[in-house]
């Protein structure tokens, strides 16, 4: 078998993916959202620096209504939400539907509300202070 050029840089380019969900993965720290007995919201006040992402840890039930907000100065951070089970694609991308979540839940587990910042600004190694509204409603299925 003759291995091409365009073989070639295809395997070049799994590699870099490779190298960088490694790098990537290591640089994400997950943390359980903790509702103080009797309340259905936390405020997490934080701050995450260059290619640095938080998991936010949030279990829920299917049919509950999950609130989420982030607020920041820094322009070029975000959060995504992740359903139960999932790694990779969001159910909610805040750098496309702006820095808001409200919605039914559709299945029940371990949501993660994941705060992260965009690539510009994480290779100049910025700073971002944030403080994350959650709100979690109703009494979902309670199979």
């Amino acid at each position: 078998m003759k291995i091409t050029v365009a073989m070639r840089v295809h395997a070049y380019l799994l590699l870099l993916y490779a190298v960088f969900w490694a790098h990537a993965s290591d640089d994400i720290r997950s943390e359980r959202v903790q509702f103080q007995p009797g309340s259905n919201n936390a405020v997490i006040e934080s701050s995450i620096t260059g290619y640095e992402v938080v998991d936010y840890l949030l279990g829920a039930r299917a049919g509950q209504t999950m609130n989420v907000s982030l607020a920041t100065k820094h322009t070029a951070t975000y959060f995504n939400i992740l359903a139960p089970g999932e790694n990779a694609e969001a159910m909610f991308n805040g750098s496309i539907n702006e820095n808001q979540f409200e919605g039914a839940l559709p299945s029940s587990g371990d949501y993660k509300i994941r705060v992260y910042m965009m690539r510009s600004a994480a290779r100049r190694n910025e700073v971002a202070p944030y403080r994350l509204e959650v709100v979690i409603a109703g009494k979902g299925d309670e199979k």
